[in-house]
């Protein structure tokens, strides 16, 4: 596919580099400087198949608009606009457009998510048991608690019936660690994902991009896997 990637940092820079070595063409990487108001993506428009949309949270729904409106489809891994997003949905069923929305990128974050779902389920009768949240990322990540902490807490905590704390560490470098806790007076359950290297992202973004190719609707990683919504 010919690729436009919005969004310069590291992430962008891991899809660039996986996807040329996959075969797909990379036709331009817009950092901050060149997409200003996201007047940089009308230029690709009709000249890209998809755009992966991996900025900051002030740019991302500007950028995922600027998509929709010039008839680009676009998955978007930024976090931290969910109060952005349903506008972002709205347009995208407006103008027929092609919307994938992924908190976390990794395919075995959106297996995750769908077992702290049942995990939440089988604990929702045993109120002995606390469930808890922590998450660890870089000191650069810029949202806390993260997107994909805030998926999981969603996801358990409707199973569970009741809320979830979300603890978030920011320290290092760490790509992103997570773990589901289930803490009851002798022992302690914990459901945990951490990856080891940014590429774990990038695939799943190009994996994403692939999938989304040809389809019309607002999608998210748990369609790519074939998971019920």
């Amino acid at each position: 596919m010919k690729l436009l990637i919005v969004g310069a940092g590291r992430m962008g820079r891991a899809i660039e580099a996986l996807a040329r070595e996959r075969g797909d063409e990379v036709v331009d990487v817009l950092g901050a400087s060149h997409n200003t108001d996201a007047a940089g993506i009308a230029t690709w428009a009709g000249r890209v198949d998809m755009a992966i949309e991996v900025s900051v949270p002030t740019a991302a729904a500007g950028n995922v608009l600027a998509c929709l409106r010039h008839g680009i489809p676009v998955v978007c891994g930024t976090t931290g606009w969910q109060a952005q997003q349903p506008a972002a949905i709205e347009e995208a069923h407006a103008c027929a457009g092609s919307l994938l929305l992924a908190s976390n990128f990794s395919l075995g974050v959106a297996l995750l998510t769908e077992l702290a779902v049942r995990a939440g389920a089988l604990f929702a009768g045993h109120r002995q048991y606390d469930a808890a949240i922590v998450e660890t990322h870089h000191r650069a990540k810029i949202d806390a608690p993260s997107g994909t902490a805030v998926t999981l807490r969603d996801a358990a905590a409707r199973a569970l019936g009741r809320e979830i704390p979300v603890t978030s560490v920011r320290v290092g470098s760490v790509p992103g660690q997570h773990a589901l806790l289930f803490d009851g007076p002798f022992e302690q359950i914990a459901l945990t994902h951490e990856a080891r290297d940014r590429r774990v992202f990038a695939d799943g973004a190009l994996h994403a991009a692939h999938w989304l190719h040809g389809r019309q609707g607002v999608f998210t990683m748990r369609d790519v896997l074939g998971l019920p919504r």
